[in-house]
């Protein structure tokens, strides 16, 4: 019984580290902790409706992963936004995606076309809702849909990350307010280009897509530098 016990304890543990951690992910994403910003223990464990301890090991884990920081001796902090680090990742997404439509479209068969036009129908369905929030989900599952179906574990893992960086680290709503209007309409001609089995004209699309999301965000990012309403590296 006493063996019993400890187990369910242990799980008990993991579940609110578990808890604590996808709490400070949702408190990222939808921008209730802002970049450069101090993150208070107590604070984060009263938001979330738990005790300290599990807190602190999310944000270690999330430090990990390199969504926070840890200064000595004066706690946790998110990461400010840094211009040139946005701009790598796109560089690092385009590199990767646009690589892997080769093997989307060998491997592509009716599950994988249904999964795409499902995909490009859920972020449709967000924009006519007006769900900012579901519509960056969205985005980024259409884009992972891709990687899915190429079977390319290791680049989806690591878009997975780049995502991650994007959506939480730099905080979802500062960062794609710029350009949601027209990406439904992108992914439906990268869309068709692959189920047509159209390499050079999806690899195309899907390379300007990328170039023209990064570039209207580093303007954005810039005119929230001039107004003052934002500071970045």
């Amino acid at each position: 019984m006493k063996k019993i016990e400890i187990k369910k304890n242990s799980v008990n543990r993991k579940n609110h580290v578990l808890e604590a951690y996808t709490g400070i992910r949702q408190m990222l994403f939808h921008n209730d902790i802002v970049p450069d910003q101090k993150l208070g223990y107590r604070d984060l464990a009263d938001r979330l409706n738990m005790s300290i301890t599990p807190v602190v090991q999310a944000l270690k884990f999330l430090e990990f992963q390199g969504l926070v920081r840890h200064e000595p001796n004066r706690g946790y902090y998110t990461e400010p936004i840094y211009i040139k680090e946005v701009e790598e990742i796109y560089d690092l997404r385009k590199l990767i995606e646009v690589s892997l439509l080769p093997e989307c479209i060998k491997k592509l068969d009716e599950d994988g076309i249904y999964r795409l036009q499902t995909a490009i129908e859920l972020h449709k369905k967000a924009i006519r809702e007006q769900a900012f929030n579901q519509r960056l989900i969205e985005h980024r599952n259409f884009h992972l849909t891709i990687a899915s179906i190429s079977g390319c574990r290791v680049q989806e893992q690591i878009l997975n990350y780049l995502f991650d960086l994007l959506y939480l680290k730099f905080g979802g709503s500062i960062l794609f307010v710029s350009y949601m209007g027209e990406g439904d309409i992108d992914h439906q001609r990268i869309c068709d280009a692959i189920i047509e089995r159209d390499l050079k004209l999806s690899q195309k699309l899907l390379s300007e897509h990328i170039s023209k999301v990064k570039k209207k965000l580093i303007a954005e990012l810039g005119h929230l530098i001039s107004e003052r309403k934002l500071q970045v590296f």
